[in-house]
């Protein structure tokens, strides 16, 4: 799950872009993972605020067909493929009638996010707050967000999610730390169901990108890593780390 260029749009707007959109392809070296995932983000904004939208889509690798097949799985075209086993989908729209104003960095928020494989589906709504430095070159955005469920439940129907960017850390030009994390309660598969108390989930993704393709002229061209750090989170019981390597490529 991705959400990282999502609070970009003041930076974009203040170098004179207005929209963005990028693809990554990574491996999960994670235990019980070891697939590849490919997102495609969007982002762009406009005078009303700013739309934002990514596409996850997990797939097989061989050694899943290899496992499948000691099973006695029946194989089939799709299976020897490049088949997806799960997909998520995040849309996002920030409304900002008042950029202008003194609080032009305040902006209400709308955002739906489903998958396949998931169960869940899920509305929220709330306000963001953007943070940043003079030159927009480092950015921090905090969310409040009230969270409707489908496939599940909440005593406390909140979400709070931090994100961050920040272009040419350690005065290396080319290279960005970006990343997310998302925090709320869940009457779900960890909840304790006689107080029906809810379980905390937490998913963080913290990415290092750097910009290799500057150095043979080819600035789209991106490499970097993933963690994914998460907690009661897609089906998975307490605490995960899954490093990812990957490569990105900026439209």
């Amino acid at each position: 799950m991705k959400k990282i260029v999502a609070f970009a749009g003041f930076s974009l707007l203040a170098v004179g872009a207005f929209a963005q959109t990028n693809l990554q392809v990574f491996y999960d070296f994670g235990e019980d993972r070891k697939h590849v995932t490919s997102t495609l983000e969007m982002f762009k904004a406009d005078d009303w605020g700013s739309t934002f939208f990514f596409v996850d889509y997990d797939y097989f690798t061989q050694r899943e067909r290899d496992e499948k097949n000691a099973l006695g799985v029946k194989p089939n075209k799709d299976f020897y493929g490049a088949r997806a086993f799960g997909s998520y989908f995040e849309i996002a729209r920030a409304l900002n009638f008042w950029q202008d104003s003194n609080l032009g960095a305040l902006s209400a928020h709308i955002e739906f996010n489903a998958g396949v494989g998931f169960g869940y589906r899920n509305w929220l709504f709330g306000a963001e707050y953007l943070l940043h430095n003079d030159d927009f070159s480092n950015t921090f955005t905090f969310e409040l967000l009230y969270k409707t469920f489908k496939g599940s439940e909440s005593h406390l129907p909140l979400q709070f999610t931090f994100v961050w960017g920040m272009q040419n850390i350690f005065g290396v030009e080319g290279l960005r730390f970006s990343g997310f994390a998302d925090v709320w309660g869940e009457d779900g598969p960890y909840a304790d169901k006689d107080k029906r108390q809810n379980s905390l989930t937490f998913i963080s993704e913290p990415q290092l990108w750097y910009n290799v393709g500057s150095l043979f002229d080819c600035p789209n061209f991106n490499v970097g890593c993933e963690v994914e750090l998460s907690n009661n989170f897609a089906g998975n019981q307490g605490f995960m780390c899954n490093p990812c390597l990957g490569v990105k490529w900026d439209f």
